[in-house]
Formats: C-alpha cells, sequence, structure tokens
C-alpha cells in the first residue's frame, strides 16, 4: 500500500476495533456522513437509501475481517514511521501544502487524517491551522483540536457538523440555534429556510472558526484539570458517565477561561456565537453548566452580556471544585482501588446531578 492506502487503511483499524463506542443512531448518522464524505458529496445532499444501506453493510463486513489488524507504519522515502509520530511524518510533508494528524478521541479512538492547508495563522501567539479538503479521515471526525501544540481546525467536518446540528432547529431545545442563525439572516421559524442555509453555511462556517479557536487556545492556557489526570481517568472509565463528566469539566474550564470560547464571545459580543454556543450544548455540559442556560434566557429579550458575564464567573467556580474533586481521585488511583476511586467520583460529583 502506499501512503496514502496505509493512512486509510488505519483509519478502517480505529472504525473497526471502536465503532460500538456509538449508540446505533449515532454511528448511522456518522457512516452516512463518511459515506458523503467518500462520495464527494455536500451535507445537504442525501443518498439513495438502498445505496447508502448496501454501503454500511460492505463497511461493517470489511470491519470484521480487520478488526483484529494492527496499525500499520507510515512507509515514507524508504523509511517507515510510526503512525502516531505527527511531528516526523509532517516534516517529510514540508512544502507539500498538506497536514497528517494523529491522536486520541472518545474512549480513546485512534484518530487519523490527512488533508490540504487551507490558511496558516496564529491566535494569541498560537499558531493555527486552517485545513481545506481532506484526503483520508475516520469515522469521528473531531473539526477542532491540539496537535503538539499547534491548533487544528478541520473545515469539512466543520461544516457538516453545523448542518446538521442545525437540523434540528424546530425542536423546542434549539432555541439557541434558531436565535443564532437569525442573527445570520437566515429564517427559521416554523420552518428551517434550507435554501438560506445552504447559501449562507460557508459563510457561517468561516465566520464562527475564530470561535472554536478560542476553545482551543481555553484549553491550552487551562491547568485545573491537566490533560495527564484527564487522561489517567479515561483510560480507567472509558466509555462511561465518568469519561463523560472529565471531558465535559475540561471542556468548560477551556470555555470560561479568560482566553477561551466564552471569554471571546463576551468580549467580542458575538450573539450568533452565544447561540450557537448554547445550541451545541450536549446533555452532559447542560448538567455541569446551567448557569448559562439560564442566563441566556434573559439575553434573547435585553441583550445584556453582564448576564454571560456573570453566569461564565458562576459556572467556572463550580467546575473548578469540580476539577478539584476529579484531581484528587485521580492522585489515589491505581488499579487496586479502581472501584473505590469510581463510588468517589460517583458519590461527589455525579450523584448531585441525579446521575
Amino acid at each position: 500500500m502506499d501512503l496514502q492506502q496505509t493512512i486509510r487503511h488505519n483509519c478502517d483499524i480505529s472504525d473497526a476495533r471502536d465503532n460500538g463506542i456509538y449508540s446505533l443512531c449515532t454511528l448511522v448518522l456518522k457512516l452516512r456522513n463518511l459515506y458523503k464524505w467518500e462520495q464527494g458529496l455536500e451535507p445537504w445532499d442525501e443518498p439513495d437509501s438502498k445505496v447508502l444501506l448496501d454501503w454500511i453493510d460492505a463497511k461493517e463486513n470489511y470491519w470484521e475481517e480487520i478488526a483484529g489488524e494492527d496499525l500499520a507504519p507510515l512507509p515514507m522515502d524508504g523509511s517507515s514511521f510510526d503512525p502516531f509520530d505527527i511531528s516526523k511524518i509532517n516534516n517529510k510533508f514540508r512544502g507539500q501544502n498538506l497536514y497528517y494528524g494523529a491522536g486520541y478521541g472518545r474512549s480513546l479512538k485512534s484518530i487519523f487524517f490527512l488533508a490540504e492547508i487551507r490558511e496558516e495563522k496564529t491566535a494569541n501567539g498560537r499558531p493555527v491551522l486552517i485545513l481545506g479538503k481532506e484526503q483520508t479521515r475516520e469515522l469521528s471526525a473531531p473539526f477542532a483540536l491540539l496537535q503538539d501544540g499547534v491548533i487544528i481546525i478541520r473545515r469539512e467536518p466543520l461544516r457538516f457538523f453545523i448542518w446538521d446540528q442545525v437540523q434540528e432547529v424546530r425542536t423546542a431545545s434549539r432555541l439557541p440555534l434558531r436565535f443564532a442563525l437569525e442573527c445570520h439572516g437566515v429564517p427559521s421559524g416554523t420552518e428551517l429556510n434550507q435554501q438560506a442555509f445552504k447559501k449562507n453555511l460557508d459563510r457561517i462556517v468561516d465566520g464562527e472558526i475564530p470561535v472554536f479557536i478560542h476553545h482551543e487556545i481555553g484549553e491550552l492556557r487551562e491547568e485545573a484539570l491537566a490533560s495527564k489526570t484527564a487522561k489517567k481517568l479515561i483510560s480507567a472509565y472509558p466509555d462511561s458517565a465518568i469519561e463523560l463528566t472529565v471531558r465535559a469539566v475540561k471542556d468548560i474550564l477551556a470555555d470560561t477561561n479568560p482566553e477561551g470560547m466564552l471569554g471571546y464571545i463576551i468580549n467580542e459580543q458575538r450573539e450568533a456565537s452565544l447561540g450557537f454556543y448554547l445550541g451545541f450544548l450536549d446533555g452532559m455540559r447542560k448538567l455541569l453548566f446551567p448557569e448559562i442556560v439560564e442566563a441566556f434566557k434573559g439575553f434573547r429579550d435585553d441583550r445584556d452580556w453582564r448576564k454571560i458575564e456573570l453566569a461564565r464567573d458562576h459556572g467556572r467556580a463550580a467546575n473548578l471544585r469540580r476539577a478539584k474533586q476529579l484531581k484528587a481521585a485521580a492522585g489515589s488511583f491505581d488499579r487496586g482501588n479502581s472501584k473505590a476511586v469510581k463510588a468517589r467520583i460517583e458519590r461527589d460529583i455525579l450523584a448531585p446531578l441525579g446521575l
């Protein structure tokens, strides 16, 4: 196999090993988007159902064949490289306008991708790469991540994410998304204006990229819950409420950091971005950050940014306390007392949330 084929094969092995981390519904949605990417379709293009189902069936059969394989080293210039050695691999790509990414995502699923570099910039003194057309990718395709201190924004997965999220705008829980779209001039009353959304999608995506960059800046600046501590707990309790809690606390602290996403939104008074922030909050982050949900209800009426700033402060304080509890639990952890540490986290953090 050549280089690109090897990267894609490693993506397939990752998907074969770890597709079980997703619910059936989520897995189907991710497979649908993977199919669209493979076929060069736009987010709004819906494939024929039979064709898609046949493709999914073939993909799952292929996964069964390769699930036991080891990840392959990458062949480059007569040498081979560990697929996670992104520094050496990207040195080989220098001058080719390509970026190779690798790492671990939810439940420690391996992530690999190869994409064209669309833009290089800095933000708050940090290097940023905006990636365009993707040559290889795996199922999860996170659109914002840190790689060796570089902030990476993957524009193609971000387009699909925003498109898919907004399709649920009609539900009552997605009022913030409706607010955000209206700020962007996209009507979204009882029915989303799909044509207007298509026309404005790229403008919306490019306008929101700086906000996601600031989430990653917050991750870099935030020290209350170190990555080493988070990884220790996630590896001990993968695909569990504890993993979701650790990730959510870490995300909220990054967002509420003075240089993080919410700090940027507040300082720039970005109303649409605030709507998207609330609209994209998942269940666990809503539970851990109810202050922002309540503040936004009043903000829609009076546009008083002091409400949002106060919610940021209170939410940050609450999650700093949770981070301290998680840090203490991780500090006392070893394989011999994993059940006791689990019970401690459930008692101190999960039980008060009703989990």
